[in-house]
């Protein structure tokens, strides 16, 4: 049996515990063979972001090994030094397990307990930064989902520790039965830690006017279209002109540079899932295998089949 520690905390953000647990429970549906216990620094059940109490199995004393432990994330982890009786949990458990694995503002706890020095973490984007200043022995890669170093991982927020965690069952049930859970789950099988947290539309506000509303849209549905500045601007009745200074003041960018990245997102989900270059540029809207060969090794410093290599690993594991 592999046996599965969640050490939780008061305030600890509630999906970061049931989203991963969820992942290896299922597994097991599937055929998989972990246990999954949970326990706080004291031993008292804690009081979780949603209000819920959750009763916990014991102290980190009480786990004698543990084939990989978790630790969740809490909006008060990036805000407050973190309690000396959660650090030392940390301590004790890191000595006992194969894995640790931090979700979202758990890595605030793992920096605190010396577990992330001198390797490569993430966390939430919102609170990337301070990490980083609070701890710079750590190199903090802020973009990415989840990322591996040497047997410690760390994820992104919320749903990103579901990611890792199906990466994980991967690691040890291999990719079928992994494929089973995300489909029983109808979570994205290919969702490597490498992979930004966010897409282009993420990453900016809903525009305010519907004409440029209309535009974003279509550029996300259909990357693959032409969207040159002027057939999108004959697309919603205004001038080229008008349109760039929409762009530009309510998006902060320019009618290429969206739809290029818009492109790029596309791209990189359709290698990820395993398309060949030729096809990705096509889908993806490149025209061409060297336009967006160009535009990768600008942007990533790779091509796209060295980006595809690079992220062949289980799915997405990166070491």
């Amino acid at each position: 049996m592999r046996g599965v520690v969640f050490l939780v905390f008061d305030g600890m953000k509630m999906l970061d515990v049931t989203g991963p647990a969820e992942v290896f429970a299922e597994a097991n549906l599937a055929g998989a063979d972990y246990t999954i216990r949970y326990v706080s620094a004291s031993g008292e059940p804690v009081t979780t972001s949603v209000g819920i109490r959750l009763p916990v199995d014991g102290t980190a004393d009480d786990v004698a090994e543990a084939d990989t432990v978790i630790v969740s994330g809490g909006d008060a982890l990036p805000k407050l030094p973190i309690p000396t009786d959660l650090v030392e949990a940390i301590r004790v458990l890191q000595g006992r397990a194969r894995r640790l694995v931090s979700i979202c503002t758990g890595s605030f706890a793992l920096a605190a307990a010396g577990v992330l020095s001198g390797r490569r973490a993430t966390t939430h984007w919102r609170v990337a930064e301070k990490l980083a200043r609070a701890h710079p022995d750590v190199q903090v890669e802020a973009d990415a989902l989840f990322v591996e170093d040497e047997g410690v991982f760390t994820s992104a927020g919320v749903s990103a520790g579901m990611d890792l965690a199906l990466a994980l069952v991967e690691q040890d049930h291999g990719p079928d039965l992994a494929r089973t859970v995300a489909r029983n789950l109808v979570m994205f099988m290919q969702r490597p830690g490498g992979q930004s947290q966010f897409s282009a539309p993420l990453q900016i506000r809903r525009p305010r006017t519907p004409a440029l509303r209309e535009v974003v849209d279509l550029v996300s549905a259909q990357p693959a279209l032409d969207h040159s500045a002027r057939t999108l601007a004959a697309r919603v009745g205004v001038s080229s002109r008008h349109l760039a200074r929409l762009f530009a003041n309510e998006l902060g960018t320019t009618p290429a540079r969206y739809v290029e990245q818009v492109r790029l997102d596309h791209a990189k989900a359709l290698l990820d899932a395993g398309h060949g270059v030729a096809q990705t540029a096509r889908e993806a809207g490149f025209g061409s295998s060297e336009t967006m060969r160009r535009v990768f090794v600008a942007r990533f410093g790779a091509s796209p089949s060295e980006y595809r290599a690079r992220m062949s690993t289980s799915v997405g594991l990166r070491s």
